[in-house]
């Protein structure tokens, strides 16, 4: 059958008024409800079937309903309907909340992060359209670990590897970031897993002439074998009686799949072993440095 008017909304489920009966004793005036209303308005109070001035006739604070005078005696002879509260929520059904359902200060409205997020904050995205949340963490950009390490103190001749007097940099502001590298007998381990950025610096000095220096990055991936993963070269030409220097550097960008197995470790080479490989505790003279610069 046709009709005038606005359409009959059947998507919506309306939630039912309350009511609650009392029986009066002609003494008691006090009477507790199940839900607070807001004012006397709110709800319909009857005495006897009578209605009540909603004026005069009784007073709320809470759930206590309050009669200027005690009902009578009689058995369910009071009743209040709730005419204005309705009990219950009305919760969407999946998919039916959209952008259009939220205004701009569902984000703007709320208190602004003042700092930079814990790596356990977390965020919403569309994974392929599926809402997911995820932790800062996995999302965040930019270098987390950054070390260097330096020779504190010169020697002579071969080194395969370099197994002493090396420490982190710290002299004039020298510092990092995140968790650091870890040496022992000149065997370095990394902090995590990683694709890393490896930068060896050498230097060297000699009083004649040396036509071959090398110095070397080491990779190990197995935990004990060493492969030559980078390799530079120098040379000394001495010809004013006075001792001569020199420097070389080579890189690496090492995928640490493992930090048990995957390790690595520098060395030098000179044909002539009387060079002296340059040291300095104060000076990155001879050094190494480590990038994370992402996950393997």
């Amino acid at each position: 059958m046709a009709y005038v008017g606005t359409p009959i909304d059947t998507t919506n489920q309306f939630q039912s008024l309350v009511g609650k009966r009392f029986s009066g004793n002609a003494s008691t005036t006090a009477f507790t409800l199940d839900v607070a209303p807001s004012s006397t308005l709110d709800i319909e109070v009857f005495v006897e079937n009578v209605r009540q001035d909603p004026n005069s006739a009784y007073s709320l604070s809470g759930t206590t309903l309050t009669f200027a005078a005690a009902p009578p005696s009689g058995t369910n002879n009071i009743y209040v309907v709730h005419q204005a509260k309705a009990v219950g929520t009305i919760s969407p059904a999946a998919g039916t909340v959209n952008a259009d359902s939220f205004d701009n200060t569902v984000i703007s409205g709320h208190t602004a992060l003042a700092t930079k997020p814990a790596d356990t904050d977390e965020f919403l995205v569309s994974d392929a359209g599926t809402i997911k949340r995820v932790d800062y963490s996995l999302v965040k950009d930019g270098i987390t670990m950054a070390d260097q390490w330096r020779l504190t103190s010169s020697f002579t001749g071969n080194a395969d590897p370099i197994t002493s007097n090396l420490a982190q940099a710290s002299a004039d502001g020298g510092g990092g970031i995140g968790s650091s590298m870890s040496v022992s007998s000149g065997v370095f381990t990394f902090p995590s897993t990683g694709i890393y950025l490896i930068l060896a610096h050498f230097s060297f000095f000699r009083n004649q002439n040396d036509r071959l220096i090398q110095g070397h990055i080491q990779a190990i991936t197995d935990g004990s074998t060493s492969g030559e993963a980078g390799t530079s070269y120098a040379f000394t030409v001495h010809g004013l009686g006075d001792s001569v220097y020199t420097s070389t550097d080579t890189q690496f960008l090492f995928d640490v799949t493992s930090t048990s197995t995957h390790k690595v470790r520098f060395g030098v080479f000179m044909q002539d072993s009387s060079t002296t490989t340059i040291g300095d505790a104060n000076s990155h003279k001879t050094g190494f440095t480590f990038i994370r610069l992402g996950d393997t």
